[in-house]
């Protein structure tokens, strides 16, 4: 068992030894370029896949391997580490920062949900939609990582009000509503309760922390807690009324008020991931898969200018429009019950407790925001500014502004991106006053104006380790191509040609739909594109 467990322990620095040794008779008994790639992508891929080493670092393989092998001199695999996408890139990233600097995506987000109101079923529409909306300019993981406090303090909300109604007493049907567990006759609650504990000091960010076997946020019961902090409090201080819980679903009710409070907490947490995946298939720049399939096709057809922002936003806005709606029906059948109804009613029903709470929290965090400042003002600008364009640079049904240069074919996406990223690092932050009096007294120019992002900012959202992965996945399509492996590998797949074109479509597509599901998206598509390219 001791030997097993170090194995287990040591898998990682096993595969990356054992595997380019067990490969290594593929280039030596075969000595050709096509023996040597396959190699490289089969041991580069070996690495992505099982993540023996980091996504970045196993994209580097490539660099030295291809010129050990002869396959491509070594200033060629450099220059296929930076490329066209990568500058787009750079670009948005310092867009990006701006906006998170700024704090313009949350006084976005929080504009939304005031929208919405505090109905379950709308503030589940609000959340997926808001979300989609950044993750069309942000990563995926970024934009969950900053609309996710914004749920956070919506249940924190959420949970104070069901403390101060259970401290009341409060014993009207109103209130006593969201204790009713057909879900086909009410909307669910939100509120969390926790027996035999004390949440009026809790921290919801540590309570968030703690997920079950599904990653939701559980609320566990524990007397220990309670006796903890029992001891720093008054001895008199009286506890909150707890509801008993009915023997049945007993573990669950320690956790939950009722099973709806589980199914909310559940819904609100999945559907920010998901609608942040489906923000990203919006736009070009959404994800890296995009970007690399862009540059992929760009190198395998170049003289096909038919794919960039505006074309690829019109061909999927209506497509992530549709998930978008499908995943909201779905999201609230299956977590929130069928009542549609009284989701959409504009009636003037009057709010309970917990919605005004929950409201007011939500308005006092937009008031924290205070007023619309210069770079908030600036930043948007940019970023409708950069928006018109990606879209009027080559719209296609007219003459672009690209036209008006004498020379064509010079201009893209990343030109745009990347001039006004660098303006951002020129523009100051505080507004210009231009001698101006302030109170009276003329204002002395400050030593020195902090500008919109600095460098640090950029490095803080700039991710170096998909701009390496992207360029090792074009470094291995580039040494496919010229040793002749993606040619070798179309000819013994020509058994599919015989099959008709959306055939070949569908197994593709359930071929990379069943591979992601244990491989990351960019490592999939960086496999699997020079292959399907030589079809």
């Amino acid at each position: 068992m001791g030997l097993l467990k170090g194995l287990h322990r040591a898998r990682k620095l096993l595969l990356v030894i054992f595997v380019p040794l067990l490969l290594l008779p593929l280039p030596m008994l075969h000595p050709s370029s096509e023996a040597a790639c396959a190699y490289v992508l089969i041991v580069t891929a070996v690495y992505w896949v099982s993540e023996a080493v980091p996504l970045g670092a196993a994209a580097l393989v490539p660099a030295f391997l291809y010129p050990f092998f002869g396959v491509l001199r070594s200033s060629e695999v450099a220059a296929e580490y930076f490329k066209n996408t990568t500058l787009l890139l750079v670009g948005v990233i310092c867009v990006a920062a701006a906006v998170e600097k700024w704090n313009l995506h949350k006084r976005i987000a929080l504009r939304m949900v005031l929208m919405a109101g505090a109905k379950p079923g709308m503030l589940l529409l609000c959340f997926m939609c808001c979300t989609t909306l950044l993750s069309m300019w942000l990563s995926n993981t970024s934009t969950t990582a900053m609309v996710m406090p914004i749920v956070e303090a919506v249940l924190q909300e959420l949970v104070r009000a069901e403390e101060e109604q259970l401290a009341a007493g409060t014993s009207s049907a109103e209130e006593a509503e969201p204790i009713n567990l057909d879900v086909n006759n009410s909307q669910p609650s939100l509120e969390l309760i926790f027996v035999n504990e004390d949440t009026s000091n809790a921290d919801f960010s540590s309570l968030m922390q703690n997920k079950n076997l599904n990653g939701m946020p559980a609320i566990t019961s524990s007397a220990r807690t309670a006796n903890h902090q029992d001891k720093k409090q008054h001895a008199s201080q009286e506890k909150p009324p707890v509801l008993t819980p009915s023997p049945r679903n007993q573990e669950l009710k320690r956790k939950y008020k009722s099973q709806h409070d589980q199914m909310i907490c559940k819904c609100l947490s999945l559907s920010i991931s998901y609608a942040a995946t489906i923000g990203g298939l919006t736009t070009i720049i959404g994800t890296s898969t995009s970007l690399i399939f862009l540059e992929h096709f760009n190198n395998q057809y170049p003289a096909a200018e038919v794919v960039n922002f505006g074309t690829w936003f019109l061909f999927s806005f209506p497509i992530s429009l549709i998930m978008l709606v499908v995943s909201w029906f779905w999201m609230h059948w299956l977590f929130l019950g069928c009542n549609f109804k009284e989701t959409c009613s504009l009636s003037k029903k009057k709010k309970t407790k917990r919605e005004e709470l929950s409201e007011k929290r939500i308005q006092e965090e937009y008031e924290k925001l205070g007023a619309i400042t210069y770079p908030e003002m600036v930043t948007g600008f940019f970023f409708i500014l950069m928006t018109v364009l990606w879209f009027t640079r080559e719209p296609g049904f007219v003459p672009g502004w690209d036209s008006f240069f004498e020379k064509k074919g010079y201009r893209t996406d990343a030109t745009v991106s990347v001039f006004l990223g660098f303006l951002l690092f020129l523009i100051p932050a505080k507004k210009p006053c231009f001698g101006k009096k302030n109170d009276g007294e003329d204002q002395e120019p400050s030593p020195r104006t902090e500008p919109m992002i600095t460098w640090k900012d950029f490095q803080k959202t700039m991710p170096w380790e998909i701009v390496i992965l992207v360029g090792g996945g074009y470094a291995l399509a580039s040494g496919s191509k010229s040793s002749g492996l993606s040619t070798w590998i179309g000819h013994q797949m020509l058994s599919l040609s015989s099959l008709p074109p959306w055939a070949v479509t569908l197994l593709a597509c359930i071929l990379v739909s069943i591979v992601t599901e244990f491989v990351s998206n960019p490592a999939t598509i960086t496999i699997f594109l020079p292959i399907l390219c030589s079809l």
